[in-house]
């Protein structure tokens, strides 16, 4: 029997502008291009759907067990801290047996923002 898989939820801020979710969306797909049988579903805090409760039931619904949520946020700012953990709990409450784990902001990972000052500095030398 194969086991339950994980899935992934991406979780960015949203904005007004449809076009501030083309970038989300590219990271989205290329986390299904790199891992194409691992569900994968984009979320945002406000603005935009899905929101989090929403993916999360999606993700529920292919027989996830286990769902791990990266913020795709530079820093864990507000938002990370204190508007994420309720959301999180809420999901947790409405599926008791789903592990929900909460990920650091991409933000902060060394591999990200080496990627960052590459293209800085890239984008500097023309």
């Amino acid at each position: 029997m194969n086991p339950s898989p994980t899935g992934l939820l991406l979780f960015a801020h949203g904005a007004r502008d449809p076009r501030w979710a083309l970038p989300f969306e590219a990271v989205a797909d290329a986390a299904r291009r790199a891992r194409p049988r691992q569900p994968v579903r984009l979320a945002f805090l406000e603005f935009m759907a899905p929101d989090l409760a929403t993916a999360a039931e999606a993700l529920v619904a292919e027989g996830c067990t286990r769902i791990d949520v990266v913020p795709l946020f530079l820093g864990a700012g507000g938002h990370v801290r204190k508007d994420v953990p309720p959301l999180l709990e809420a999901v947790r409450e409405r599926h008791p047996g789903l592990e929900v784990r909460l990920h650091p902001a991409v933000g902060e990972q060394p591999a990200l923002i080496e990627a960052m000052a590459s293209v800085a500095l890239m984008l500097q030398d023309g």
